[in-house]
């Protein structure tokens, strides 16, 4: 038992990631903490590094960006409420998300994009945009 206890002190970033279900699969963790899309203290990490309780990570996937705090290691994938149960969000980073989500949702501005836009909707896009010349 005490060999389990100590695999998982020691478990690496990619793993952990991939673990806590913020990614589909290792490879897709490793490629974006190597992309520097995890970073640690303000700094980008290397895949290998170990995390350890109490520390606090900016993940940046698609529009999200997360702010963690691990409260767990683990390096097998469970289930998903045992895999919340390795992080915390702090309640600034969710905030954020869920105001930039609403940001994203409110801009389109009413402006449909099926097909081609109308003149009427082409004139909106330039004058909200600042571009085109004013005939």
């Amino acid at each position: 038992m005490a060999q389990k206890q100590e695999e998982d002190d020691k478990v690496r970033l990619d793993k952990w990631l991939w673990a806590a279900r913020f990614f589909k699969t290792r490879a897709l963790a490793k490629a974006a903490i190597e992309s520097g899309k995890v970073h640690w203290r303000g700094e980008r990490c290397k895949p290998g590094k170990e995390p350890r309780v109490g520390d606090e990570y900016q993940i940046r996937a698609g529009f999200d960006e997360r702010t963690v705090v691990v409260q767990a290691l683990s390096a097998i994938r469970r289930g998903a409420p045992e895999a919340q149960a390795l992080y915390t969000e702090t309640p600034e980073s969710i905030a954020k998300r869920e105001n930039a989500a609403a940001m994203r949702k409110a801009g389109s501005l009413g402006i449909s994009t099926d097909g081609r836009p109308t003149k009427k909707q082409r004139r909106q896009f330039h004058q909200f945009h600042g571009s085109g010349s004013d005939d």
